[in-house]
């Protein structure tokens, strides 16, 4: 439990929720068992990454950081840990969440041209249209928005990460017919569909999902701590 002094300190200095955090994950980790044999194994291929030759290397290094040998250990342990843990409690769930999301994790490749001129983006959608000019070019001369340092070139991204009225032209468009142009808040827009990609539930994206259910748990458990701590630093709430 932290003291009222120390939550000051690390309220003052932002460092408050990342240690929370720290503490919660740490305390996960701990219920996956590791052997004396997994801690040396992982000390040595950090002696070797940090060029710690020695043991008399290695205490200083540990003096340097104020870290006790049994300590230093458990932090090297604990991504395995980590990953032990979120396999064997969220990876069974993360079909399920995949499910939930897959909508959000398709992902697009679209070309874009961004004008707050209605006649200009008709007159740009005609010349691409007709084949008069290369959808790129006349991005990187016309366009208004960030699209143009990239030649008009959007992606690959997560379809849901576009505006909700882009997402639904582009998830129900065709690859490489031009759309007629159309207005989003003061932009008319001329776009492209360029490659569309439905997301999978390949080991990548299970993994992926089981992470953000278990990132979920973290944020949960943090904040009923944050929430603990409030009458310390505001006693008269």
């Amino acid at each position: 439990m932290l003291s009222s002094e120390q939550v000051d300190l690390l309220a003052r200095h932002r460092m408050l929720k990342p240690l929370l955090r720290q503490m919660v994950v740490a305390e996960f980790a701990a219920v996956v068992p590791v052997t004396a044999e997994d801690c040396q194994q992982a000390l040595q291929a950090f002696m070797q990454e940090q060029n710690l030759s020695s043991d008399e290397d290695l205490q200083a290094f540990l003096r340097l950081n104020l870290l006790r040998r049994d300590e230093l250990e458990q932090q090297l342990v604990q991504p395995w840990r980590l990953q032990r843990y979120v396999a064997e409690h969220y990876r069974p769930k993360a079909e399920a969440r995949f499910l939930q999301r897959k909508n959000q994790l398709d992902r697009v490749v679209y070309s874009l041209l961004r004008l707050e001129d209605a006649g200009l983006a008709r007159e740009l959608y005609l010349r691409i249209n007709e084949g008069e000019s290369d959808f790129a070019e006349l991005a990187s001369r016309y366009a208004e928005g960030p699209e143009r340092t990239t030649r008009g070139v959007v992606g690959p991204v997560p379809l849901m990460q576009a505006h909700p009225v882009l997402a639904e032209r582009l998830r129900t468009g065709t690859p490489g017919v031009l759309m007629e142009p159309f207005r989003i808040e003061k932009w008319w827009l001329v776009v492209r569909l360029e490659s569309f990609t439905p997301a999978t539930l390949n080991d990548d994206t299970a993994e992926q999902m089981a992470r953000e259910l278990f990132e979920e748990v973290v944020e949960e458990a943090v904040l009923q701590r944050i929430n603990s701590l409030i009458p310390l630093r505001f006693p008269e709430a």
